[in-house]
Parts: C-alpha cells; sequence; structure tokens
C-alpha cells in the first residue's frame, strides 16, 4: 500500500485565515442583511438517540470567530443551524429553512435521513459540503461534497491494516442489512492479495445473539485469527462485552473508527479488555494528534464540542475547506454564491484541511457506481493504548484501489 506523507497541521488551516478577513466589523449572526454570507449546519439535538449537538456548537463557534476577525471579505459570515431531531420531518424542515434563508451551502452537518433530505437541495442547487456520510447518497448525489471516506473505506483499511500485524483469517462483524452486505465485497478485495480468509459474521438488528457473535469472531482462536468489528457503537460495545468474556489469547482484533468512539473504547480497553493493543482504522489522525489543535482551540470551554466525536471532527474539516475555497474565489474576485462555490469545488483545484485528510479535490470522481463522489479514500492506522487511540503507522495509506476493484499498488 501506498503512504501518504502528512500535509501541514490543522494550524496552518486557521493561518489561512487572516488573508480571507476584510476589515468589516462584525455583528450578530442572528440578523441577517443583504450582505451577509449565509450557511446552515444541521443535527439531531435534545432527541435521546444519535444527538450531535457539537456539530451545531462548532459551526457557531468557527462563525464567531470569522466575524470577530472581520468577516468574510467585507461579509459578515452568518451561520444558521438547525435541529432536524432525527426525523424526516424535522430534516426536511431544516432543508426548507436553507431554501428561504437562501443559504450558499449546508456544510459539516449529522443526519441518519440524508437520503431524503439531499433531493431538496439538489432541486435549490444548494451544495451539501462535508457531511458525515450516514447514507449512499453523500456519495453520489451531484451536489454532495463529502470529506470523509465513508465505511467501504474504513472496512477496506481495517483489512490491509489486519494483514498487516500477521491475520490469517478475518472475521467481519457486522449488520445483517444491505449495507452490511456491501462490506464483505470491500473486505474480501482488501483481503484477496494475501490469500486471507474472510468469514461473514452477520448480527441481526431485529434479535442479535452478541454470545453466537463473539463465539464465531473468535473462532479457534490461535495464532493468525483476528475480527473485524463493523457495528454500531451500542451494537458494539455489547459485542466487545460478549468477546471479552471468551477471554481470547491469540485472535486479535480490529474496529473501524465509527464502532469505537472514546466511549467504547474507555471500558473496553482495560488490561484484560478485547480493546486493549486493538488496530483501528479511521478517516483522520487520532485525537491526540497536534493536527486537531485548532480544534481543541476552537472548542475551547464549551463542552458540547467534543474534538474526538467524527461528526464534529468532519464538520471542522468541511468549514476548513469551505473557508479556504472562499480564500480562492476572493483572490480571483469572484463573489461567493452557491454556483461560484460549487465551480470551485469542481474546478479540480485541490483544498487543503490543514492535516486532517490529504487535501481534497472532486474534479475527478471515483469510478465506482455506489460512491462516484468519494475522493477521500485515505485511511489512518491506529491502535488502543492505555484507554486511548495512537498512532500506529504514520502518515495516510490509499484505498482507491480496493474501492474501484484495482490492483494493490507496489
Amino acid at each position: 500500500m501506498t503512504s501518504w506523507t502528512r500535509p501541514r497541521s490543522a494550524i496552518a488551516a486557521i493561518a489561512l485565515l487572516p488573508a480571507l478577513l476584510a476589515s468589516a466589523g462584525c455583528g450578530d449572526s442572528a440578523n441577517a442583511t443583504s450582505t451577509d454570507y449565509t450557511v446552515m449546519t444541521w443535527a439531531p439535538s435534545g432527541t435521546g438517540a444519535f444527538d450531535r449537538p457539537g456539530v451545531t456548537a462548532l459551526a457557531e463557534a468557527i462563525g464567531r470567530d470569522v466575524n470577530a476577525k472581520g468577516g468574510l471579505n467585507g461579509h459578515h459570515l452568518r451561520v444558521v443551524t438547525c435541529n432536524e431531531h432525527n426525523t424526516v420531518d424535522g430534516g426536511t424542515a431544516c432543508v426548507k429553512q436553507a431554501v428561504d434563508d437562501k443559504v450558499i451551502a449546508v456544510i459539516g452537518s449529522y443526519s441518519l435521513n440524508s437520503e431524503s433530505l439531499l433531493p431538496g437541495l439538489e432541486a435549490a442547487r444548494i451544495p451539501y459540503l462535508g457531511g458525515y456520510g450516514l447514507s449512499a447518497a453523500e456519495f453520489s448525489s451531484p451536489l454532495s461534497y463529502p470529506v470523509a471516506g465513508g465505511t467501504p473505506t474504513l472496512i477496506a483499511g481495517n483489512g490491509r491494516q489486519l494483514v498487516a500485524a500477521g491475520c490469517r483469517t478475518i472475521a467481519l462483524v457486522r449488520p445483517d442489512t444491505a449495507a452490511g452486505d456491501t462490506l464483505t465485497g470491500y473486505l474480501g478485495r482488501a483481503l484477496q492479495p494475501d490469500g486471507v480468509q474472510l468469514v461473514d459474521v452477520r448480527v441481526s438488528e431485529q434479535s442479535p445473539d452478541y454470545d453466537d457473535a463473539a463465539r464465531r469472531a473468535l473462532g479457534d482462536d490461535r495464532p493468525g485469527s483476528c475480527a473485524s468489528d463493523a457495528l454500531a457503537p451500542v451494537e458494539s460495545a455489547k459485542f466487545l462485552d460478549a468477546y471479552r468474556k471468551l477471554t481470547p489469547k491469540h485472535a486479535l482484533l480490529g474496529a473501524l473508527i465509527g464502532s469505537v468512539p472514546q466511549s467504547v473504547i474507555g471500558p473496553q480497553s482495560s488490561t484484560d479488555g478485547p480493546l486493549n493493543n486493538a488496530y483501528v482504522t479511521g478517516w483522520y489522525p487520532p485525537t491526540s494528534s497536534h493536527a486537531w489543535d485548532a480544534l481543541r482551540a476552537m472548542a475551547g470551554g464549551d463542552n458540547r464540542i467534543d474534538p474526538s466525536d467524527l461528526a464534529v471532527q468532519t464538520t471542522w474539516v468541511a468549514y476548513q475547506v469551505f473557508l479556504q475555497a472562499v480564500q480562492r474565489l476572493q483572490a480571483a474576485g469572484t463573489p461567493l454564491a452557491s454556483k461560484s462555490l460549487r465551480d470551485e469545488l469542481d474546478s479540480g483545484d485541490s483544498l487543503d484541511t490543514g492535516g486532517v485528510t490529504p487535501r481534497l479535490s472532486w474534479g475527478e470522481m471515483l469510478p465506482s457506481s455506489d460512491s462516484p463522489r468519494s475522493v477521500n479514500t485515505w485511511v489512518t492506522y491506529q491502535q488502543v493504548k492505555a484507554g486511548q487511540l495512537t498512532e500506529q503507522q504514520s502518515g495516510f495509506l490509499d484505498m482507491r484501489w480496493v474501492l474501484t476493484g484495482g490492483k494493490p499498488p507496489q
């Protein structure tokens, strides 16, 4: 696999801001004027499930920071946030507000309902920049500009990570759904060059049997036997608890970053816990990386903004892309609008995310019918040490060959 050199640190992204900021005064982002640049960020809050208040809190903090420094090329940045309530109706109301407010873009955001929401943005020609990537539409809509690589990229990366660790058999523990079915194909492609055997461990969402899944994942528990956890966080925690009770001696455990957030890693990473020394594949560097220093500084004392939350991180990356695109338009003397932003993103010129991903460009689409808009095909290799994710291998590794059915780089 190809190892990519990490770009500049995230502090460099903040250094871009002064060049963006003119001398106009700041004001209340809730009071729009005809000269405002308006964007929206949405996420569920107060629902009791899948809440991501840190996503909208971060967007507001970025807006305040930009305006405190003068705005964007003399314009006030109005950041509108919307609670989509984790429902289609709630999300549809956010789309209607975005259209009514004539937003330039929806940036960052988190929703389980993007399949239903993106058509409304498409009709209004509003770009969706950096959604979390929970639906196929976010990787196929012509108005979507994802900054994360989606689950297929992670499962391919985790397979290669486990192969490098010496695995000869890998049990994929995944939901028994249509989306889960696709993961076996991606993992199979990742394992094929090395002749590693894939064992498919499906976990029913209706009546999950975590004890059975754990036994099948562990197999005969000999050197070279491994498992890759691709369940959602709540289900993952239950599976890991059942796996721990089997007291594995030799098998290695891998996981996708979305399956084992810090809330899962903490309880499961004691000396005898299943996640101790586990191999984890991520989209971005671990939270401990200096690449996230600027995000941590932006979060400040706001306890809603968790810098280890992938949705918060993805929203941060999306705003860095947006701000750099604005800088490019400003340098060219082009007014910022939905169309000019789309044209800039589609131009093929790559954009720096401050070191948390390789440079991103939507000028060349991925030759994949499943996810043609997926341009971030890189992953990072991490490992759980002392209850925290640490860097297992420096730099980024490109999984494009797996996603497109190609051959591994020599």
